[in-house]
């Protein structure tokens, strides 16, 4: 029994996250998750753990990601097996060769094996075939030294034979950073040109969502959630259980390691009262939970002025509880009978209405910046009209 990781990312800076509090937040969930995985070794009594790429989120992590890091490592008591990925890559000047990383990997975490060469190493229970980024982009297959047979006969044992491997295969491309994008990757490794009847079990990283991609063939997915969800098929913050033996299919359990809830919700309100609906359905979406949710909000339709100000308070109130709020508000001011009767018919102040008639026009100018400031002078109005 072993545990399947990957792209745990460490030190990932979370630019889009404005607040330097809430962006510590999401940036040390990353660490804690690695709490969890120590969990799951002794739960299932992992014999080893494989990070099958990305262990950090860069080649220049802070040196105090790299000391919790090896801490974190070294508290799992099993050998850690890395294999450098796309944003870890080895190669001169790498994280793997700088003295800081080494000192303390020794100190804090003399179970952490690093995998630079195409070489296999063999562990009590399991033969481990890695593939190593050794740049950030691979025009070739990582995977390609294993379509040779000669490499499994070295190992004449009975024990579990796996690969390790960080790149897209033939049936998706990977992930970029951004929430909004995806990028193509040349790390491409071709599943069907590698001896499967030598293999038993096919370790992979870099898309972030779990996935089977073959009889064999696992990503892990990133253990903590780190974006807004692109699909249902997509599903971060897993992490893998394998039982595998010489010649025998993977037994693989998925089991739930993220703490951070990335969510995404649209909601198009009808009328003012159906501001009220809205406030429910953020309510249950987020319950009592403060600095444990990222929100993709996307709002439509039109409110009246004084909805629209508590729309505002509704707001407000989100982006405080939430570590991140990205939000599309597409609603646009519609006052009432009573507000428009209030400010085009104002009898004391007839500049009030003259006022109104003109914000009122240019409120109506979709998508403007002129009809942003218009809906924020009609509310001033509205609350300075006697």
């Amino acid at each position: 029994m072993f545990i399947h990781t990957a792209d745990w990312q460490l030190g990932k800076p979370f630019a889009n996250i404005s607040d330097q509090h809430k962006r510590s937040l999401a940036q040390r969930a990353r660490l804690d998750v690695l709490k969890r995985i120590n969990d799951l070794v002794k739960e299932y009594q992992a014999s080893f753990v494989l990070v099958a790429g990305d262990l950090f989120d860069s080649n220049t992590p802070d040196k105090p990601t790299v000391a919790a890091a090896c801490s974190a490592i070294g508290q799992m008591e099993v050998p850690v097996i890395v294999i450098p990925g796309n944003h870890d890559h080895a190669g001169a000047g790498s994280i793997w060769e700088q003295a800081f990383f080494l000192r303390e990997q020794s100190a804090l975490a003399p179970n952490l094996h690093i995998l630079l060469e195409n070489k296999a190493l063999e562990l009590d229970y399991a033969v481990i075939y890695p593939c190593p980024l050794k740049n950030r982009s691979h025009a070739d297959d990582p995977s390609a030294w294993l379509r040779d047979l000669e490499v499994f006969r070295a190992a004449l044992s009975n024990k579990a034979r796996i690969v390790m491997a960080h790149g897209s295969t033939q049936v998706f491309q990977s992930e970029g950073d951004d929430d909004e994008t995806t990028i193509l990757s040349s790390n491409r490794i071709d599943i069907d040109r590698l001896p499967m009847d030598e293999i038993d079990y096919i370790a992979l990283g870099d898309w972030h969502g779990t996935k089977q991609v073959g009889l064999k063939a696992w990503y892990s997915g990133t253990p903590e959630v780190d974006r807004f969800p692109k699909s249902e098929e997509n599903q971060p913050g897993k992490t893998l259980i394998v039982e595998s033996k010489r010649g025998e299919n993977p037994i693989v359990k998925v089991v739930a390691t993220g703490h951070l809830n990335w969510q995404e919700a649209t909601f198009e309100f009808s009328n003012d009262d159906s501001i009220e609906q809205f406030a429910r359905q953020m309510n249950d979406l987020l319950s009592q939970r403060v600095n444990e949710d990222l929100l993709k909000l996307t709002l439509a339709g039109s409110l009246g002025i004084a909805a629209t100000s508590r729309l505002d308070a509704l707001i407000e109130s989100l982006e405080a509880r939430l570590l991140r709020l990205k939000l599309k508000n597409h609603v646009t001011i519609a006052p009432s009978e009573d507000e428009l009767d209030q400010l085009m018919h104002s009898i004391s102040d007839p500049l009030i209405s003259s006022v109104a008639q003109q914000l009122l026009a240019q409120n109506n100018q979709a998508d403007s910046e002129t009809a942003i400031i218009a809906s924020l002078a009609l509310r001033m109005l509205h609350s300075a009209a006697p």
